[in-house]
């Protein structure tokens, strides 16, 4: 189906004042995704399962299995210790940025049930579900729902509600029992649940301060004199006094259009079918807004709780669906792992986060200008997704008289002011700067030099050049305004630099320059290579 324009944001805004907050916290992340992700390295023993890593120079814990737990291990453990008491441990190396990037998925398959959804560290989620439980029959619906969801396909989580997402963080990884009310149980929890410092929380309970009750019962003002500012608002938030706010993985965008299904399908070719209609439709309200897309985010929605992200981007605004199509089907053909749909896709969405305005157009019969400039606009578009967004580039001019500084080298994709390049007059001389330059430039050796003046012999890349004729020098001052543009090899600031074109006995013309002046900023100035004449 497709949801109506707005239909869950409108709800969200009128559920400001009384906000719900689910968190999903995934105590075994780590070795879950091994599960899931790698069954060949599960299957090759039994036992006690640990994740480890490397802490000054000390093999320790860092995940343990429900199993392990139950032996007595905990994390920080040395593995050494651990295997003192349990030799049958099945041991696996830590990845952070695996465990990272699962998260990431996990969050995006989580953008089904609210779009105000967000990393919560560590190995934990954060959703913003005011005024989405309807949608699934109330909040214990919504969360019952997404739990099951995962733990059929192995992910064990634990999850909690509050009216604030600190208060449900922390009912999350603390669980206090049955509580009169949500008050009640955030008044139960231990005063590490406010996520200070270590040294903080030792001293809170040294004072007698064990629970959240035990702060609130005190005065702000005391409790800041001697715990400092951040213990208050710490408290603060996790009470609903003060509200921090939740930054989503993925912002609103400003159109959306979304397909669900009532039995997952396993097709990535219907699923592309589906989206180019998806694609369709978005064109026709950007349309009727007068705008186009620049950037594009179809999301695959897999039964299992993850969620697959395309992005694509375009240099100029676009709304025709076979073109956005195209550009979908290049960056899928150009990704390090296919499309998989697993147990198949139950939802799709395509995003358009980034929007311009776009003007109708009338053509000349034979094609005009803006054929031309739409023709490099695809084909930019096409060339940046299958080599990468920053590999195809367009330089732009930049207000700077340090040669190797006046133009910058941006993504192509990118969308900027047009900006135009200083006109060189034709005059018949020779140009006097290179048509290609080296940056950095390259170091010469000088045989035989004159003191203010260019060398008689340089060696450049193992080979020597004979000067027989030279134009010079060029002064180029340092901006003394940036002190470090200009310098070269750590120097740091910038030196003076004179440049000579230069040519060998073999007719070939070179631009180098001294980099320092003699005596009054450097004892032996150095030679670079700059710059080839044609």
């Amino acid at each position: 189906m497709t949801l109506a324009k707005g239909a869950e944001e409108q709800m969200a805004e009128k559920a400001v004042g009384h906000r719900r907050y689910l968190a999903l916290w995934f105590p075994f992340l780590s070795i879950d995704r091994l599960r899931i992700a790698r069954p060949d390295l599960w299957a090759q023993g039994e036992g006690p399962a640990v994740v480890v890593e490397q802490v000054r120079g000390a093999m320790r814990l860092a995940t343990l299995d429900a199993d392990a737990l139950a032996l007595g291990l905990t994390p920080g453990m040395t593995l050494a210790d651990a295997r003192a008491r349990e030799p049958d441990l099945r041991i696996f190396d830590a990845d952070p940025h695996g465990d990272q990037d699962w998260l990431e998925r996990l969050c995006d398959g989580c953008a089904r049930y609210t779009p105000i959804a967000a990393l919560d560290s560590p190995f934990g989620l954060m959703l913003d579900i005011s005024g989405c439980a309807h949608l699934w029959g109330g909040e214990e619906m919504l969360a019952r729902e997404a739990a099951d969801r995962l733990e059929r396909h192995g992910v064990r989580v634990r999850h909690a509600m509050a009216g604030t997402a600190e208060g449900a963080h922390a009912l999350c990884r603390f669980p206090v029992g049955a509580a009169a009310d949500e008050d009640t149980a955030l008044r139960r929890l231990p005063v590490e649940a406010l996520r200070l410092e270590e040294e903080s929380a030792v001293a809170l309970r040294r004072a007698g301060l064990r629970t959240v009750g035990d702060l609130a019962a005190r005065p702000a003002s005391a409790l800041a004199a001697r715990f400092g500012e951040e213990a208050v608002d710490a408290l603060h938030s996790l009470l609903g006094l003060g509200r921090r706010p939740l930054a989503p993985r993925r912002p609103r965008p400003a159109i959306r259009v979304e397909r669900r299904f009532a039995e997952p399908m396993g097709s990535t070719a219907f699923a592309l079918k589906t989206l180019e209609e998806m694609a369709a439709e978005a064109g026709e309200r950007l349309s009727e807004r007068g705008q186009g897309g620049r950037r594009f985010e179809a999301l695959f929605f897999r039964s299992d709780g993850l969620a697959f992200p395309l992005r694509v981007e375009t240099s100029l605004p676009v709304r025709d669906a076979p073109a956005i199509m195209r550009l979908v089907r290049e960056r899928i053909d150009a990704l390090a792992d296919p499309l998989d749909p697993g147990f198949g896709f139950d939802m799709l969405r395509l995003a358009v986060p980034q929007v311009e305005p776009m003007a109708p157009t009338q053509l000349a019969l034979e094609g005009g200008e803006a054929r031309r400039q739409e023709s490099v606009a695809a084909l930019v578009d096409r060339l940046s997704i299958r080599a990468g967004r920053s590999r195809i580039q367009r330089l732009e001019p930049r207000d700077s008289h340090i040669p190797e500084q006046a133009q910058l080298a941006l993504p192509a994709v990118e969308s900027r002011a047009p900006a135009s390049w200083p006109q060189r007059q034709e005059t018949g001389d020779p140009p006097m700067r290179p048509l290609h330059l080296f940056d950095p430039p390259q170091p010469i050796d000088v045989v035989a030099q004159v003191p203010d003046g260019p060398p008689h012999r340089f060696r450049w890349r193992r080979a020597l050049h004979e000067v027989t004729r030279f134009e010079g020098p060029e002064r180029i001052a340092p901006e003394w305004w940036t002190a470090k543009d200009g310098a070269l090899e750590g120097d740091s600031v910038g030196l003076t630099r004179d440049y000579y074109r230069v040519e060998d006995a073999r007719g070939r013309r070179y631009w180098i320059f001294r980099h320092g002046l003699y005596g009054a900023e450097a004892v032996h100035p150095g030679w670079y290579m700059h710059g080839l004449f044609a």
